[in-house]
């Protein structure tokens, strides 16, 4: 990747996975706080404020095509799991589980575009 450059098709596609990831973990967050109790735990909120930020960070270095792009989507792709997988543990609850499924699909798509195995 080079600075200026043309955004393809699987970039395009890891920007918008990020922005709707790092979009729907900033409102889990704010549902979380809402709720309370077990959803302020650090374990929850951690892994919900570790995707917000990488999520972004990964998404502004794509679009500004970024030489450390890739190494920043294989890192994204890890902490959206991460984050996947802490959501999964209140799958009862939708926004929960509906935030465990966009991470899970930020995940994809950094790894495709890092050209990272699961």
């Amino acid at each position: 990747m080079n600075y200026g450059g043309k955004i393809s098709g699987d970039m395009q596609k890891c920007i918008d996975a990020c922005i709707e990831s790092y979009s729907c973990c900033e409102q889990t967050i704010a549902h979380c706080l809402q709720q309370g109790g077990q959803y302020v735990d650090m374990m929850m909120m951690g892994p919900l404020m570790d995707c917000v930020d990488a999520a972004r960070a990964c998404a502004d270095m794509i679009t500004r095509q970024s030489p450390q792009a890739v190494e920043m989507a294989a890192t994204c792709g890890r902490v959206a799991d991460m984050c996947a997988e802490a959501c999964m543990t209140m799958n009862s609850d939708p926004v929960m589980k509906r935030c465990a499924g966009i991470c899970r699909t930020c995940a994809e798509a950094c790894r495709s575009l890092a050209g990272v195995r699961a």
